[in-house]
């Protein structure tokens, strides 16, 4: 498995696959052909066909700027991995000086085709949770101790990543207004967050605080404000909310915060490892599906879980979003992404609950090593058309660009 610095990155909404990932991949082309003066991008999949929603063809010009760039969104992708980009550069002779082939792997990552450029180096021999647990027991040891085992360096890090998602939160919270794009959505969490003030029940606040937070980073997201990939832009609003939540509303310690978020990175990790963090490959389940798990194993943590408490929580996480399709409207990252963040957080905390209570009764058959291979199965299964494509399913039903909506 790889380091947690890249399954936590810090960027610009609105998603890790089609904006971190392309910009990412030309300032390394940039960098290593700096004769190139002109290029030409091709976009292949689901960038090609949620590019324009997703401001993949803004952030590629923007990177590249003051270059002339050419954004071109094509179809006959003859590539085996289902979303990816061809890039071309051009010296002043007008010759070309380089090409890739890139393919976005999710969560902003990206691997060149038959080149090496030292990206996705491995940090952690172990291969599954499973192999995770032996070395915790062998050791001694808990999943924080594993993690700091390997990368003794990594709290600064994970610091800055939880201060950020306390940023987005609060950034979302104090804004009003409509999200950029067709759709034209009203943001929602400020107005939220005003509705918890008139609630005398406890349990609905909490709620209610919850959604709010994680709006407020969903909207932050689908705006293009700095989000944290957890494990992917288009599902950042669980585990920010669920930090912001624990940190003003309960009172916890950022060390405590930091470890919690540790653990769910590991679960995140194992995920990426054996199925995919991408909708493109695995559909919503790949994304806010793992976003609950790693936010299941945040609180289960943080009420004190011992290792299969904390395994049954975020196994809960997924296994309970499995099938879930990715098909946004219009290729924007708002509907129903930003709802179904708020859910998925609320979600996270019942897992944890549940896992609490459930496991002084009897120990969970399906381990997380199990449900990450049925989603990976799944994920195969679905269709492209309910795979980031907006071609199926929800993006059909609501018509924009001027058309009747159903």
């Amino acid at each position: 498995m790889k380091s947690l610095r890249d399954l936590y990155k810090m960027g610009a909404g609105p998603s890790s696959s089609h904006t971190l990932a392309p910009q990412f991949a030309c300032q390394l082309f940039q960098a290593h052909y700096p004769e190139a003066i002109r290029f030409e991008v091709d976009l292949y999949g689901s960038l090609a066909l949620t590019g324009k929603g997703h401001h993949t063809d803004s952030i590629i010009e923007e990177t590249l700027f003051p270059n002339t760039v050419s954004v071109n969104f094509k179809q006959n992708w003859t590539e085996d991995f289902p979303s990816g980009l061809e890039i071309r550069g051009f010296d002043a002779t007008h010759h070309v000086c380089g090409e890739w082939v890139v393919f976005s792997l999710g969560g902003g990552s990206i691997e060149v085709k038959g080149v090496d450029l030292g990206l996705n180096k491995e940090i952690y021999p172990e291969k599954n949770l499973e192999e995770v647990k032996v070395f915790c027991q062998n050791r001694k040891t808990d999943f924080v101790g594993y993690i700091q085992h390997y990368e003794r360096e990594i709290e600064d890090y994970i610091s800055e990543v939880m201060m950020q998602m306390i940023r987005t939160v609060n950034n979302g919270l104090n804004v009003s207004g409509v999200l950029p794009g067709k759709l034209k959505l009203e943001r929602a969490a400020k107005n939220l967050l005003f509705q918890v003030q008139a609630i005398e029940n406890e349990k609905e606040k909490e709620r209610l605080l919850l959604y709010a937070y994680a709006y407020a980073a969903s909207e932050e997201n689908a705006a293009g404000g700095i989000c944290v990939t957890a494990p992917t832009l288009g599902a950042s609003g669980v585990l920010a909310a669920l930090v912001y939540y624990y940190y003003h509303q309960l009172g916890y310690t950022r060390e405590m915060l930091m470890q919690a978020l540790m653990v769910a990175g590991l679960f995140g990790n194992i995920v990426k490892q054996n199925a995919s963090i991408s909708g493109a490959v695995g559909g919503c389940q790949a994304e806010i599906g793992v976003a609950c798990a790693m936010g299941a194993a945040f609180v289960s943590f943080l009420q004190e879980g011992n290792l299969a408490e904390i395994e049954y929580a975020a196994e809960i996480g997924v296994e309970h979003h499995l099938g879930l399709t990715c098909d946004p409207v219009g290729g924007y990252v708002m509907i129903p992404c930003i709802e179904r963040n708020a859910v998925a957080t609320v979600r996270a905390m019942d897992a944890a609950f549940l896992s609490k209570h459930i496991s002084r009764i009897k120990q969970n058959r399906v381990s997380f090593d199990n449900i990450v291979s049925a989603m990976n199965y799944t994920g195969e299964k679905l269709a492209i058309e309910l795979k980031e494509t907006s071609l199926g399913g929800l993006a059909l039903e609501i018509q924009i660009e001027g058309r009747e909506e159903k």
